[in-house]
């Protein structure tokens, strides 16, 4: 395993939700060799790229959150999503998400709530599997087809009692998400917790990154916000293409249309999206 390797090791061993790794977790989770993790881990704070607390604990640094933030495809997404992520917490008062597909995951690049936001599964920069979300169904309906081949090819794990194992019916839904452009959960990533999302798609109507609305089940009705979030999408596609980020042609231009139906969103130049 050459350096690189080690230190993308030691940096992939954090999860969202650790608040701090121990020398021996963290051991633990790389497999490296004591002597190797202890010079590399020397080396990285030294370079910023990890914080060692008082208790002796590692964290990711700060430092690397800025390097992140300087990726000029997610900071793009970000600046442009940003409004109509906020605007359409303002129309749900529930949890708003923007994601991007990884692999098999959906990783959480934003998310937005209130007091009262519902417990979901979701954290800021966490991992859950494509198939048991609704944002995570909106990227795989859109994705290339040897993704969503490989998707269906693989065991679909189960995260909830309610979660969507059996390929054909996941075939289905991605299906039916094609035709409609908005997909849904039903507490399949967490018991008490439903949600639609909605693709955020390029010219050759392939997903860019995705937006949901999640919240609990015994109050939010994700179909009566369907069209919402379908505009909030659309809203973010049309102005990443008009600022040349995802040229914005076919389909997903019909698309932009329905999100002048909604408004402009404040502070946008999209002039969609509003409260």
């Amino acid at each position: 395993m050459t350096v690189i390797a080690k230190v993308s090791a030691i940096l992939d061993a954090f999860s969202a939700d650790d608040r701090g790794l121990g020398f021996a977790e963290l051991q633990r989770r790389t497999g490296l060799a004591k002597a190797t993790l202890h010079r590399l881990t020397g080396e990285m704070v030294e370079a910023r790229l990890l914080d060692r607390a008082g208790d002796g604990r590692f964290h990711l640094s700060g430092y690397l959150f800025a390097l992140g933030m300087r990726a000029s495809v997610e900071r793009s997404l970000l600046e442009v999503a940003t409004p109509f992520l906020e605007d359409l917490y303002e129309r749900t008062h529930e949890t708003v998400h923007l994601g991007l597909r990884e692999g098999a995951e959906v990783v959480y690049v934003a998310k937005i709530g209130g007091h009262r936001q519902a417990r979901a599964p979701s954290r800021l920069g966490g991992r859950m599997p494509l198939h048991a979300t609704a944002i995570g169904k909106a990227l795989l309906a859109f994705a290339p087809d040897p993704v969503r081949a490989e998707v269906l090819a693989a065991p679909l794990t189960r995260l909830a009692p309610r979660t969507v194992t059996s390929p054909l019916i996941l075939r289905r839904q991605l299906d039916e998400a094609a035709e409609t452009r908005v997909t849904f959960e039903a507490e399949e990533s967490a018991v008490g917790i439903v949600c639609v999302g909605a693709p955020v798609l390029d010219s050759d109507d392939l997903a860019v990154a995705a937006v949901s609305v999640a919240g609990p089940a015994t109050r939010f009705r994700p179909q009566q916000h369907a069209a919402s979030v379908k505009a909030a999408a659309a809203g973010i596609a049309a102005t990443l293409a008009r600022r040349g980020s995802v040229p914005l042609q076919g389909s997903a231009a019909e698309e932009f249309r329905l999100a002048e139906l909604f408004g402009s969103p404040r502070g946008s130049e999209s002039g969609m999206v509003g409260t």
